[in-house]
């Protein structure tokens, strides 16, 4: 199937708002809305990445050919004890770490009727997520790294870390729904909006993205089951790299009603440096 070197879809980016943005990932209370904020579908160009090179120091994002032992990604325990130990070994290979971590993972199957902010009804399968976000922000980012490692001694010994999200098809190439994933260098930080997710025992923080012009958008076209999209989610270094990879799934244009639903798997890293 021949692919486009740019694509032009709707992104959802967050409204200008006085309020600090709440949404619930699970089903919210009996009159209590999804969300507390509203967004704004811009129609923005989106660039297939396998026309240019891709760095996570520069962009933030990069695609690598990794094949995975897994058989079946339907299987939990293959999850845990081959995809897990894999991706580890990957994430210390791009960056050079000593210790790398996987701390939890997601399985969506989605269609373009799916499309969501990241709502997720009791007993439904995660669906993509339609709302352009960043899963850390700097408070929570630095949270993340005391949850992962628990000793508070070993917590101490850290210098730098981040937190890498590895994003896969795990059932044939993506014909629809792919990620955007926003290079790192055409964000400033006042764009960056920290807000909530609320979860069944738990609150969560991320970024949620302003729109510019400057912004500039890619994607990989029908990505593989041996490929894998690469991404920074967090650094704690706070210059000479990047640090946050606002990120989105969208709808690509003229595809036929038939195609199949993408099914992928995400997968976050934590990962020390030094």
């Amino acid at each position: 199937m021949p692919t486009l070197q740019t694509v032009r879809s709707g992104l959802n980016y967050l409204k200008p708002t006085h309020e600090v943005p709440c949404s619930y990932a699970f089903e919210p209370p009996a009159g209590t809305p999804w969300e507390n904020c509203e967004y704004e579908l811009l129609d923005v160009d989106i660039r297939d990445g396998r026309h240019t090179a891709s760095s996570l120091d520069r962009e933030g994002f990069a695609l690598h050919t990794a094949p995975s032992r897994v058989a079946s990604f339907a299987a939990e325990e293959q999850i845990r004890s081959v995809y897990y130990a894999e991706c580890e070994a990957l994430a210390l290979q791009l960056t050079g770490g000593r210790r790398a971590l996987v701390f939890d993972h997601l399985l969506r199957r989605a269609d373009r009727a799916q499309l969501n902010f990241g709502r997720r009804r009791k007993g439904e399968p995660a669906a993509a997520n339609g709302r352009i976000h960043n899963d850390y922000t700097e408070a929570s980012g630095k949270r993340r790294l005391a949850m992962v490692l628990g000793d508070p001694a070993e917590v101490a010994t850290v210098g730098r870390y981040c937190i890498l999200n590895f994003w896969r098809s795990v059932a044939g190439p993506v014909r629809d729904m792919p990620l955007a994933v926003c290079d790192a260098r055409s964000i400033q930080a006042a764009e960056l909006v920290a807000g909530q997710v609320r979860y069944p025992r738990r609150t969560g923080e991320i970024y949620y993205l302003l729109h510019s012009t400057r912004h500039r958008w890619s994607y990989f076209s029908e990505m593989q089951r041996d490929e894998v999209l690469v991404f920074k989610q967090y650094d704690s270094q706070v210059s000479g790299t990047t640090r946050f990879t606002p990120h989105a799934a969208f709808t690509l244009p003229d595809i036929a009603p038939d195609t199949p639903p993408r099914e992928s798997i995400e997968l976050r890293c934590l990962v020390v440096l030094d």
